[in-house]
C-alpha cells in the first residue's frame, strides 16, 4: 500500500488515473496539503480532484469513485419548480445575476445551515482560494434575487468545456433550484455536457443527477478540457429558464 502523498508548495499532484486509491482505507482521498498554494487549485480541477476538509484539518484532495454528475438536458425540472420558475420569469422584481458579486454569494454558501451538517467545509482559506480563481475567470456566481435581494444561489468552477458545482444555498425554498435550473440551461445552450456535481446525495438524485464511475469521469474531463474552439460566455439572465417552460 502507498501513502498518501503530503503536497508542498511546488509539488504535482498524483494522477488519479495512475494512483487512484494510495490508502484504501480512505478510498477517494488523493492528497495532503498544509494549506492551499497559489496555482494548486486549477492544477486540481483539471485533475478532477477537489479539496473538502474542515477547519483545524489540513488541506484533503479528493478524487471520489463513484463520482456524482449532471448532464443537464436531463435536468429534473418538476412540475413545482416548473411553476416556480413561471412566477420567477413573470416578476419584474425578480432576477439572475451572473458573476455579479461572487464574495456574497460564496459567504452566503458558507454561512447557510444545512440540515444534518454542523459547521461548514467553506472555511475562509476556501473562501479566498475560490475568490482568486474567480479573477482569473475560472469561477463563477449565480445569484438569485429578489427586490434587490439574494435569496438563493451557487458558485461553480469551469475549465474547457466541464463546469464543476461546488455549493449552493436558498433563503427561500427552491431559491437554489432555480439558480441550477438556470446553470443547466445555459450549458444545454452553451454545448456543454456535463456538470460535476463531485459527491453522491438524495438532493442531486432528485435533480437529475446520477452517479458514473471515475475512470468515466476522468476521461470525459479530458475530453471536455480539449473543448479549445467551446468560447463560454458567462452573461445570460433569467430568459434563460424559458428552456424549461
Amino acid at each position: 500500500m502507498s501513502q498518501i502523498t503530503w503536497l508542498g508548495p511546488n509539488d504535482s499532484f498524483p494522477n488519479p488515473l495512475i494512483h487512484p486509491d494510495p490508502d484504501p482505507s480512505v478510498p477517494g482521498l488523493i492528497a495532503v496539503s498544509e494549506r492551499i498554494y497559489p496555482g494548486q487549485l486549477s492544477q486540481a480541477y483539471q485533475l478532477g480532484i477537489f479539496p473538502w476538509y474542515s477547519d483545524n484539518q489540513p488541506v484533503l484532495w479528493w478524487s471520489p469513485n463513484p463520482r456524482m454528475v449532471l448532464k443537464p438536458s436531463e435536468f429534473k425540472c418538476s412540475d413545482s419548480l416548473k411553476k416556480s420558475i413561471r412566477h420567477f420569469c413573470q416578476d419584474a422584481n425578480s432576477t439572475i445575476m451572473v458573476d455579479e458579486d461572487f464574495g456574497a454569494v460564496i459567504r452566503a454558501c458558507a454561512t447557510s445551515a444545512r440540515k444534518d451538517q454542523d459547521g461548514t467545509w467553506i472555511t475562509h482559506e476556501i473562501m479566498d482560494a475560490y475568490t482568486a480563481l474567480h479573477e482569473q475567470g475560472n469561477a463563477h456566481s449565480i445569484a438569485v434575487t429578489e427586490d434587490n435581494q439574494i435569496i438563493g444561489g451557487l458558485y461553480c468552477v469551469s475549465f474547457g468545456g466541464m463546469v464543476f458545482g461546488e455549493s449552493m444555498f436558498s433563503r427561500k425554498p427552491g431559491a437554489s433550484k432555480i439558480a441550477l435550473a438556470a446553470l443547466s440551461a445555459w450549458c444545454v445552450q452553451s454545448g456543454l455536457g456535463m456538470i460535476d456535481c463531485q459527491q453522491e446525495t438524495t438532493h442531486l438524485h432528485s435533480l437529475g443527477a446520477a452517479p458514473i464511475s471515475r475512470d468515466e469521469f476522468l476521461e470525459q474531463l479530458q475530453i471536455s478540457l480539449n473543448q479549445t474552439k467551446i468560447e463560454l460566455s458567462w452573461t445570460f439572465d433569467k430568459s434563460i429558464l424559458t428552456h424549461w417552460l
